[in-house]
C-alpha cells in the first residue's frame, strides 16, 4: 500500500493535457521532456508515483513527486530542463540587449577613444555605463549569439585597416548602381 502523497496533482487545464500529449508523442523533443511529460499524464490518470516512473521509464518515484510539485507550481514550464548546473546565469535579457546596443553603436574618437570597436573597447564602454563587471569573453560570447562576427568592414569602397563587429551574412558589394548590401540566406546553416 502506498502512503499519500503530500502534494497531489492539481488538475490539469484542457491546453495542458493538449500540450502534454503532443510533447509525450513527439520524436522531436528530447527525451527528458517526453518523459517527463509522460509521467505527469500517468500521475492525472490516477497512477502511483511508482507506477507513473515505470511508464516513463524512470525508476524513481521520489523524481516525479518533485515533478509533481514542480508542474503545479509552473505548469506545463516543468518539463522543460532548467539551468544544469555550472555557474549561474549572470546578465539578464536586458543586460545582453545593452551590450548589443553598445555594439552597434558607432564608436565616439572623443568619448571612447576609438574609431572600431575591439573586445576591450566595448568592455570599457560598458564598465562605464550599467555593467562594471563584464568581461571579454561574456561580451564576446553575446555578439557571437546575436550572429555578430570580427570582420573587416567596409565603408565606402574602401576597405579599412581595422577589424570591427560586423553582422555575420551581410557584405557589402560594389555595382554598378553603388555599393549595395547582400544578405547569405545560408548563414544560420554555415553557423551550426
Amino acid at each position: 500500500m502506498s502512503r499519500r502523497q503530500k502534494d497531489p496533482l492539481r488538475p490539469l487545464t484542457a491546453e495542458e493535457e493538449t500540450q502534454l500529449q503532443q510533447l509525450s508523442h513527439s520524436q522531436a523533443a528530447p527525451a527528458s521532456q517526453v518523459a517527463r511529460a509522460k509521467a505527469v499524464l500517468a500521475v492525472a490518470a490516477g497512477e502511483t508515483y511508482t507506477a507513473a516512473a515505470r511508464q516513463a521509464g524512470r525508476v524513481s518515484g521520489d523524481a516525479i513527486s518533485l515533478l509533481v510539485a514542480r508542474f503545479n507550481r509552473d505548469g506545463v514550464a516543468a518539463v522543460m530542463p532548467g539551468h544544469g548546473g555550472g555557474p549561474p546565469v549572470q546578465y539578464t535579457a536586458r543586460a545582453r540587449e545593452l551590450i548589443l546596443a553598445q555594439a552597434r553603436r558607432t564608436p565616439d574618437r572623443e568619448r571612447d577613444g576609438t574609431a572600431t570597436w575591439s573586445l576591450s573597447t566595448l568592455q570599457c564602454a560598458l564598465r562605464q555605463q550599467q555593467l562594471p563587471a563584464v568581461s571579454r569573453t561574456t561580451i564576446w560570447c553575446v555578439l557571437r549569439e546575436a550572429g555578430l562576427s570580427w570582420q573587416k568592414s567596409r565603408t565606402g569602397l574602401s576597405w579599412q585597416k581595422s577589424r570591427t563587429w560586423c553582422d555575420t551574412g551581410a557584405v557589402q558589394r560594389r555595382r554598378k548602381s553603388g555599393v549595395v548590401t547582400v544578405l547569405d540566406p545560408d548563414t544560420e546553416a554555415k553557423k551550426s
